[in-house]
């Protein structure tokens, strides 16, 4: 189930959201897990089965580790034996016929591929099982000895599918013991549906210009660079309109989600666009990798070494591919070179021409990241610059000016600007709060517009779908 569809806005939320507020609070976390694990079911229900496994896999280990925390050696074995056996069955749905298809490639064997469908949110919370049994052993987070406390803190819908990654110690105390007050529904409301239009209205649009570019035979150097920008703001406001969704969603219920996204296109670095762009798993990255490795505290060559793993599982996590491992490459490189020599000088010169060379960098990485195989990216990548192409077709110029508007907004959505120009408006002038009347009606004409776009049938996918 998507929250972009009619049947969760208008039966599945409305329901939930009664059924919620209506019983005591003691029973609102059994009303919580219920619905998450309907929601999950209501696509693939023999996954299910998975996730509840892979939950009284998390839970199991948890208490093991807790009561045999005096023993190091044996919780040290216990919590790797929590890590392989909760990475096993992300290897097998996501990467065993990567594996078997590369070993065929180089040894030419005939291995015969699995084609297992992918589970929805298996990355997501196959990480968030695995961060909560580390933080368990490190001392970081209480264990949680209630299985059905676990198991919502898992299966909580909101985050289920998108993030972001939420750590268990984040929302610890607030699994036993939240409230809810009417700022918190008026905040969260207002954040889900910014979010569901971020997704519909931006992201589905601009994705439609993405389609017709890979569906269609002719080309030129401004229909690629159409693509390129479309697709990059597409997968931002795709991703970042989830995680507001997800953020909104999560206050409704008394829960405080952290931020996954900080306007990531007004970097001047790729170091700055990484702690901008999809946060809670940078900060799961930093702090279940790159720091046991040894961080920044070691040799040059070893820290190289250190980054280097951590951008290629980076990678790797998006996608079993070799353009996802190599655009998890590319940003390392660009990080460590950076870190090395860069750093300093895109310091010194003029922020347009470090913003422009950062977002360069950033829209050839996702060149790698949206392209079938590694033909395809080298296709495109010489695209961007004419090679064999003409600079401008009718076409480019008929798809410019049917989605030039959207491109604009979209453009300027990506910026702080509207919320600086919201936060203004918020300012008590002449005695009147501008915002008390004009917020409400804002959000409900774009409900509509979003409900009526989504009634037409219109081009609804999800990327992180597949990741």
């Amino acid at each position: 189930m998507l929250f972009s569809s009619i049947t969760f806005l208008y039966a599945f939320l409305p329901i939930l959201l009664a059924l919620y507020f209506i019983v005591p609070k003691g029973w609102r976390n059994g009303v919580l897990l219920a619905a998450s694990l309907l929601f999950y079911a209501w696509g693939e229900p023999v996954y299910l089965i998975l996730m509840i496994a892979s939950i009284t896999v998390g839970y199991v280990f948890g208490l093991l580790i807790d009561r045999y925390r005096e023993r190091p050696r044996l919780a040290n074995l216990l919590t790797a034996a929590s890590v392989c056996v909760c990475l096993s069955s992300l290897i097998l749905f996501k990467y065993s016929d990567f594996f078997l298809s590369t070993v065929n490639a180089l040894a030419g064997t005939k291995f015969a591929l699995l084609r297992l469908a992918l589970p929805v949110g298996i990355s997501f919370y196959t990480f968030q099982i695995l961060s909560y049994t580390v933080d368990v052993r490190r001392g970081d987070a209480p264990v949680q000895k209630n299985p059905f406390t676990f198991a919502t803190y898992v299966a909580l819908f909101p985050q289920l599918i998108a993030g972001p990654i939420v750590r268990y110690v984040t929302v610890a105390e607030e699994l036993n013991h939240r409230s809810t007050t009417r700022e918190d529904v008026a905040y969260g409301m207002a954040r889900f549906v910014v979010g569901l239009g971020k997704k519909v209205m931006l992201a589905n649009v601009l994705g439609e210009v993405c389609k017709i570019y890979r569906e269609t035979d002719e080309s030129s150097v401004l229909f690629t660079w159409l693509y390129l920008i479309s697709y990059a703001l597409h997968i931002y406001f795709d991703f970042s309109g989830y995680s507001d969704m997800a953020i909104g969603l999560g206050r409704i219920f008394g829960f405080h989600f952290l931020e996954n996204f900080n306007y990531p296109y007004i970097s001047r670095s790729i170091t700055e666009f990484w702690r901008r762009w999809h946060m809670s798993l940078g900060t799961w990255f930093r702090d279940y990798v790159y720091i046991p490795l040894g961080g920044n505290r070691v040799s040059r060559l070893r820290w190289v070494f250190n980054l280097s793993v951590v951008w290629m599982l980076t990678g790797f996590w998006h996608g079993a591919g070799w353009t996802f491992i190599l655009w998890g490459v590319w940003f390392g490189i660009w990080l460590i070179i950076e870190k090395l020599w860069l750093g300093k000088w895109l310091a010194k010169i003029p922020a347009p021409l470090s913003w422009i060379w950062s977002t360069l960098l950033v829209l050839l990485g996702f060149v790698l990241f949206d392209a079938e195989s590694l033909t395809v990216a080298v296709s495109r990548m010489g695209n961007l610059f004419g090679v064999g192409l003409p600079l401008v077709t009718d076409t480019a110029l008929y798809y410019l000016r049917s989605y030039g508007v959207v491109l604009i907004v979209g453009i300027i959505g990506a910026t702080p600007l509207p919320k600086l120009v919201w936060s203004r408006l918020r300012e008590k002038k002449w005695g009147l709060n501008v915002s008390a009347f004009l917020e409400p009606a804002a959000l409900a004409v774009l409900l509509v517009l979003i409900s009526a776009y989504l009634i037409d049938g219109s081009y609804n996918p999800f990327i992180y779908f597949r990741f």
